[in-house]
């Protein structure tokens, strides 16, 4: 590596901390005020319907949702089907990714009358606020983005134009709903960065005497990344994951094949055992316990032990989760008209907002 290489890649290091710093002094200032008068703040946050939601989601997302929502925040989340096929070449089993996303946010505490829970391929007006909003970003901006440098890495796909504008795409999101705060961790930070550019030069471009969008901040997450069974982060793909809706056989079989390693005495090191570890984490988050007093007093009994505390530990915890969805599910046409409902309301939302959109760039013609 050049000086000179080595030059620019110290300056865009600390430009990426000093813009965290800033989003960091942001994100806690809004929080006071979030907590003092919650109703003055609109939430957006969804998930990818690529699979069914795991344990972590429960305790990196979900939990935050219904506290924000019953809180008194206006909470929005959005099932985010249309970017599914940003890195996918098939919708096969969506239909049932989508209920089953749904009933797990109800059965978590999502409540549908007080959060409006809804899919990007129903909202054809916030979907086409992408045309506009393209027009203020460049692409050596799309490109910078991490997400789509990482996933079209990963996909092994051909950078395709959905993907390359996916950020875009989430300020669509955020601001056809006029989300002023997005609760979201440190790595998807560069999302919101870029949508509350695109909200600023959208009213320095068109709506300066009256501006159509504010700028949302990052609620950062305290919350750690949540190891999986094997000690590596927690996914779907990597099949470590335990899933929401799991039965307590699955969860018990999945649990007894993850490895551990040969040391019989059971400690809490994730540096040096990582996948002993993991299990211990777990255990801690599901009983509030610290995960060093667990591997204490299991000690000398060994991985069998840990593995059944964990399993006993997991299915108590996840007993009225299971219990809400089981009965969810019994009816779900009462599901599927939770997201009718929902995908209604955000239409009104998004057609108002297209209209103002459309009204400060001078492009109304006519009175309907």
């Amino acid at each position: 590596m050049t000086n000179q290489e080595s030059q620019r890649l110290t300056a865009a290091g600390n430009e990426i901390s000093a813009s965290y710093e800033a989003a960091r002094k942001r994100s806690d200032a809004t929080v006071e005020k979030l907590d003092a008068h919650p109703d003055k703040f609109t939430m957006l946050t969804g998930d990818r319907p690529t699979g069914r939601l795991h344990l972590g989601h429960l305790f990196g997302s979900l939990q935050e949702r219904v506290r924000l929502q019953n809180l008194g925040v206006h909470t929005n989340i959005i099932v985010a089907d249309y970017q599914v096929i940003t890195d996918r070449d098939t919708t096969d089993h969506m239909e049932d990714n989508v209920l089953n996303l749904i009933l797990d946010y109800m059965a978590a505490g999502i409540d549908p009358s007080k959060t409006m829970i809804f899919t990007h391929s129903a909202i054809p007006a916030e979907n086409q606020l992408m045309l506009p909003f393209l027009s203020l970003v460049t692409e050596a901006e799309l490109l910078r983005n991490p997400t789509v440098k990482s996933e079209a890495e990963a996909s092994g796909h051909a950078l395709t134009g959905l993907l390359l504008t996916y950020p875009v795409h989430q300020a669509c999101d955020i601001l056809f709903c006029k989300a002023n705060v997005v609760p979201i961790g440190k790595d998807n930070l560069p999302h919101v960065e870029i949508t509350r550019t695109i909200a600023r030069r959208f009213n320095e471009r068109y709506a300066r005497k009256s501006p159509v969008f504010v700028e949302p901040t990052a609620i950062l997450s305290e919350a750690s990344e949540i190891p999986g069974l094997d000690g590596r982060k927690m996914s779907k793909s990597y099949g470590n994951s335990i899933m929401l809706s799991a039965t307590v056989e699955e969860t018990a079989k999945l649990i007894k094949k993850s490895p551990t390693d040969s040391v019989r005495r059971i400690t809490f090191d994730p540096a040096n055992r990582p996948q002993v570890s993991a299990l211990l984490t777990t255990a801690g988050l599901v009983t509030g316990r610290d995960p060093a007093e667990i591997a204490e007093e299991i000690g000398d009994s060994g991985s069998g032990a840990l593995k059944k505390y964990v399993t006993e530990s997991v299915n108590d915890f996840l007993a009225p989760h299971r219990q809400r969805r089981a009965e969810l599910a019994q009816d779900m046409d009462y599901v599927r008209d939770v997201l009718r409902e929902g995908n209604r309301k955000a239409n009104q939302i998004a057609n108002q907002t297209l209209d103002e959109v459309r009204q400060a760039m001078g492009m109304v013609y006519y009175q309907d």
